[in-house]
């Protein structure tokens, strides 16, 4: 095998398609909005991109990794960045940082990056406030449009139209970014269950697909098993339908086997306490073998996924791809280097056997094995989900408040 990251610049200036189309396995990057919090760059609640501007080396330093741990898109640093989220509930940063320079701002870093390894860079949009306010098409469609002009005047390579809960929504994205000329992929935040208006994943795949989608899959909400289900329902749809597209995963790094229909932001751990939950790099290559051999070529990872999770993904499938990472020089695959241990019985864990068997504990006594959903099963035009410019009001706070008490009340 050649040294790490010397077979990646073979295929550079090929387009996503081609290489799906070749049967090459591409590699996608993490999750930008979790690591950047945990880092102290981005706010929990918004999750805006804004860092972009505010602090662009954090964002460029975060890329870099993803590339050196094998990811070979860059996507840009653009989820939830229109204008009518930047402005949403008090958050007022598309006043001070308009939408139209984050989205700049990240297409450039992420050029820089992808240059550095010869990666390919995707222009991303996602889910808008206006849709679940019940905002008409044309107008949810402009917002979309705000966003392509960036992509366009930059040139990515692709488009991504990712993290959508109703697929209606989503089919809004994939006809405003087909207008660029450019490949689309579309991934929906859904489960096995379909969207939140209760359409079946595998009708939201063909939906995606005939919208113009040339790669549809899964993003965020769910751990990758969950979200391995959920592609396969989608593959199962598409083939019924006679309708070709290539899949795409990419799912959070956390276990959600106790989720609900909207995912692990139904979970009471969400977001600050998510890390029991947190899925072991043997898990990611237990994940990447699955994918692969359903099919998937394009395979990455959402929220919580570190550098770590995605050089997992790169080892795995290092024998297809025929190269490993750069991020894999001091690394080696299945505890290679811990035979340089001091300690005897950590040298006895240098091999694939000990990791692929292990069954890892939380370590927290009397921990709760499951969690109980919240699940208010509120959705597009509920009240509570109305886009508002003025920060969240105190009483709107407590309204919230009784209602959680409540739902703890009649769960318990």
């Amino acid at each position: 095998m050649p040294p790490a990251g010397e077979g990646a610049k073979k295929a550079a200036k090929r387009g996503i398609l081609e290489r799906l189309e070749a049967g090459e396995v591409v590699i996608g990057d993490g999750g930008f909005v979790f690591a950047l919090e945990k880092r102290g760059y981005v706010k929990a609640g918004p999750w805006t991109p804004e860092a972009a501007v505010e602090h662009p080396e954090a964002v460029r330093q975060l890329h870099r990794e993803f590339l050196r741990a094998g990811a070979n898109v860059m996507q840009t640093f653009t989820f939830y960045a229109s204008d009518d989220k930047l402005e949403n509930r008090g958050n007022y940063v598309g006043e001070k940082i308009s939408g139209q320079k984050v989205n700049e701002a990240a297409c450039d870093i992420a050029r820089d990056v992808a240059n550095e390894g010869d990666a390919l860079v995707a222009g991303g949009v996602s889910q808008t406030p206006s849709y679940l306010s019940c905002k008409s098409e044309k107008e949810v469609k402009t917002i979309f449009h705000k966003q392509l002009e960036v992509f366009v005047k930059k040139n990515v390579d692709f488009m991504i139209a990712e993290y959508f809960e109703h697929v209606e929504e989503a089919v809004w994205a994939v006809q405003v970014l087909k207008e660029s000329g450019k490949p689309v992929a579309s991934t929906m935040c859904i489960g096995p269950d379909g969207d939140l208006n209760g359409v079946p994943a595998g009708e939201c795949a063909v939906q995606l697909a005939k919208a113009g989608a040339d790669i549809v899959g899964v993003n965020c909400h769910f751990d990758p098993f969950v979200c391995l289900k959920t592609l396969k329902l989608m593959k199962e749809g598409l083939e019924a339908a006679g309708v070709k597209a290539h899949l795409m995963i990419q799912p959070i790094a956390y276990l959600t086997p106790d989720c609900g229909h909207q995912g692990f932001i139904d979970l009471p751990e969400f977001p600050f306490a998510l890390e029991p939950r947190v899925v072991t790099r043997w898990d990611i290559h237990k994940y990447a073998r699955e994918a692969y051999n359903m099919g998937i070529r394009y395979i990455g990872g959402c929220c919580g996924f570190e550098p770590y999770h995605i050089r997992a993904i790169a080892e795995e499938l290092a024998p297809e791809r025929g190269f490993l990472p750069e991020g894999s020089e001091k690394h080696g695959s299945w505890g290679a280097g811990l035979d340089m241990h001091t300690k005897p019985w950590v040298r006895a864990r240098a091999r694939k056997e000990y990791w692929q068997n292990l069954k890892p504990s939380t370590g927290r006594p009397y921990s709760a094995s499951l969690s109980v959903p919240d699940a208010w099963g509120v959705t597009r035009g509920d009240a509570d989900l109305m886009q508002q410019k003025e920060a969240t009001t105190e009483q709107q706070l407590k309204n919230l408040f009784q209602k959680q008490k409540q739902k703890s009340e009649t769960t318990a």
